[in-house]
């Protein structure tokens, strides 16, 4: 069924590895802690698999990126809503967590092989998904450059590329939701290897300012008063934050599965709260769970049943905002 509010477009766009303290925590009024400045990019990827999160406190580097490295977030922050409370839900790296921005599930607790980016391999999960939900409704999803797609059943096969979601936008072909990944030199995560490296990966400038650019493509497609986009970034990356996420579920082995470590997440769309910063506890999941009720779908489990869904982050009685300058 179609959304029955003012938001007929839900855009998740997901950046790589940084955490609240590590890009929000100077940022005024919010719930964070200075630290000494990162070179930008940093010099190398902390490791931020699931033993090295248990270990956080005493070996994450604690350093952070400054306003000037992140205008565009920084100026998101001010003009909408930054939420300060909102964590990741797999305390380990991407897999897990982009998992969870699709089926609010997740079999794994670290990624599954070295190559799992590049060759997922077959699909190994079959599990109820928000696209499946989608279809079921007869509404759209596009997967724009996500790989944690081809794990997953109902989804594999269908990924388009990360340019193609600013041309459907200006096509009028934008779905119901989008999930948006840039490619790994914009995407914010550090360089791993020498040659990552030399080509710039890591540049959380660089990547800001992709971001931005879709953004205005959405914008500029004129589909502004229709939209809700989620910014936020897939785990923790490695870097300390000052907060202990809630401990809401164990892994096999007793240790804490979620909630992960704590990430920024902006949200931009002409109904939410102006120079607004949420304490409400969100996660991931409540991405998904905002899906659900924007466009009347059933939960699809009982994370999402039990989630905030964003729900103070917007103000559908407000005049509606402008879009971002």
């Amino acid at each position: 069924m179609p959304a029955t509010g003012p938001i007929k477009h839900v855009v998740i766009i997901v950046k790589e590895n940084h955490g609240y303290d590590n890009y929000f925590g100077a940022f005024p009024g919010g719930a964070g802690v200075t630290m000494p400045p990162s070179p930008n990019p940093p010099p190398k990827d902390p490791n931020h698999r699931h033993a090295a999160w248990l270990t956080r406190d005493t070996t994450a580097p604690r350093v952070q990126f400054q306003q000037g490295d992140i205008p565009h977030y920084w100026s998101y922050a001010n003009q909408f809503t930054l939420c300060d409370n909102y964590y990741t839900d797999v305390a380990g790296p991407s897999t897990p967590n982009h998992l969870m921005l699709i089926m609010a599930d997740s079999p794994l607790v670290d990624n599954p092989s070295r190559s799992y980016r590049n060759n997922p391999g077959p699909p190994l999960y079959d599990k109820p998904s928000l696209p499946a939900q989608l279809d079921a409704a007869g509404l759209s999803w596009g997967n724009y450059n996500g790989y944690a797609f081809e794990y997953i059943k109902h989804t594999a096969g269908k990924k388009k590329t990360w340019q193609q979601f600013a041309a459907d936008a200006v096509a009028g072909k934008l779905p119901s939701v989008s999930w948006l990944y840039a490619d790994g030199t914009l995407s914010e995560h550090p360089a791993d290897t020498p040659a990552q490296r030399a080509a710039g990966a890591g540049n959380v400038t660089k990547g800001s300012d992709w971001t931005a650019s879709q953004v205005k493509a959405l914008v500029g497609a004129g589909l502004w008063p229709q939209v809700a986009i989620f910014i936020t970034w897939d785990d923790w990356g490695g870097w300390w934050d000052h907060l202990t996420p809630p401990e809401v579920e164990k892994w096999t082995d007793g240790t804490q599965f979620r909630y992960g470590g704590r990430v920024g997440c902006l949200v931009l769309s002409p109904y939410a709260r102006k120079g607004y910063i949420s304490k409400a506890l969100n996660s991931h999941v409540s991405l998904i769970r905002f899906c659900e009720v924007n466009f009347g779908l059933p939960s699809l489990n009982a994370r999402t049943a039990s989630s905030d869904g964003m729900k103070d982050c917007f103000d559908f009685a407000q005049a509606p905002l402008p879009p971002p300058q």
